[in-house]
């Protein structure tokens, strides 16, 4: 039997077992009559990038921006930097040897297609994974990245590399 001294204690447990029990009903629910979309990186065959690894492979003055007002300047800054630049290699198996975010060391990457027309760079695994960076454009002179992670998103920026020497 429930004293009265316990009836307020016992009352409140059990609206508060009733609510959690509404709301984990509630989010199983979907209130939307769109279905979710679903996510770009998926399992399935391996989809070649539209740029290929020797496109990218050269010398590039490297610089960044958050803001996208700041593209043009940013450009600029990193035409700039083709004194000290950044030199993306040819990897031994067809990719690309870059550095990952926060990584010292360069390590081969590769190009990768995703269904939705996206091109990556990253190490082997399905497209737009984590260590992922999306390329954002190229046009053969300026290349503009950004980190699929979202911390090294935040640390770094949208990546804009120019092409120090002239196309061949």
């Amino acid at each position: 039997m429930i004293t009265s001294r316990n009836a307020r204690t016992v009352a409140n447990l059990a609206i508060a077992s009733a609510l959690t029990f509404l709301l984990a009903a509630c989010s199983s629910m979907s209130l939307s009559s769109n279905p979710a979309p679903e996510a770009e990186p998926g399992v399935g065959p391996e989809m070649p990038a539209t740029i290929r690894a020797d496109e990218i492979v050269g010398r590039w003055g490297l610089a960044s921006f958050q803001n996208p007002n700041d593209r043009a300047r940013t450009e600029a800054a990193a035409r700039g930097q083709c004194k000290q630049p950044y030199v993306i290699g040819a990897g031994s198996s067809g990719g690309v040897v870059m550095h990952l975010a926060d990584q010292a060391t360069p390590q081969e990457l590769r190009l990768k297609g995703s269904p939705g027309g996206k091109n990556y760079i990253g190490p082997a695994g399905p497209a737009g994974g984590e260590q992922d960076r999306e390329i954002v454009s190229f046009d053969g002179r300026v290349l503009i990245t950004r980190f699929i992670d979202k911390d090294a998103a935040v640390r770094y920026g949208n990546m804009v590399y120019v092409r120090c020497a002239p196309r061949a």
